[in-house]
């Protein structure tokens, strides 16, 4: 259905257009924060009392925040994580579901030289809204496909500037 109503739910138009930013920009510096292995920019996405279950771990955004950046900073040359159009179901003025797909690009050293894992899923989110803030209060990832690839790079070494990491 995509009347007004059923895409803002009980929101007004402009409110649903703010929340919809703020929302979106919460998914994307998460994005930011994976790939520049920021544990305070991922953490910063969650409530303090946020939740995440990515299947392989379960538990507080904030300790996925510290696991997920102390790996990905020793396991993963560079990563690239990219969101695709959101689907929001504002369910109350302060609180919405959104469904977001996901394609995650690893690049990694192994013993048989360097290789890439590509990972297609989806974030399901539930979003609150606290004080004016929205954040993630509960994720679940979902895995929709993957692919791991041995490769030969095509550029030079430091024939471009390297992506900031912490």
């Amino acid at each position: 259905m995509t009347t007004s109503a059923h895409i803002n739910g009980p929101l007004s138009p402009d409110q649903a257009i703010a929340a919809e930013r703020a929302i979106r920009r919460c998914l994307l510096d998460y994005c930011r924060g994976i790939d520049r292995c920021d544990e305070t920019l991922v953490a910063s996405v969650f409530h303090v009392d946020g939740t995440g279950d990515y299947g392989s771990f379960v538990g507080l955004g904030s300790d996925f925040a510290k696991h997920a950046t102390a790996k990905m900073r020793v396991y993963a040359i560079s990563t690239m994580h990219l969101i695709g159009d959101s689907i929001f179901d504002f369910t109350s003025l302060l609180t919405a579901d959104v469904e977001t797909p996901i394609m995650a690009l690893h690049r990694c050293r192994g013993d048989d030289g360097e290789f890439f894992e590509r990972f297609g899923g989806r974030y399901f989110d539930h979003f609150e809204c606290r004080d004016g803030d929205w954040r993630i209060a509960h994720r679940k990832l979902t895995q929709d496909w993957d692919t791991k690839e041995l490769v030969e790079p095509a550029f030079v070494p430091n024939r471009f500037h390297p992506s900031p990491r912490l």
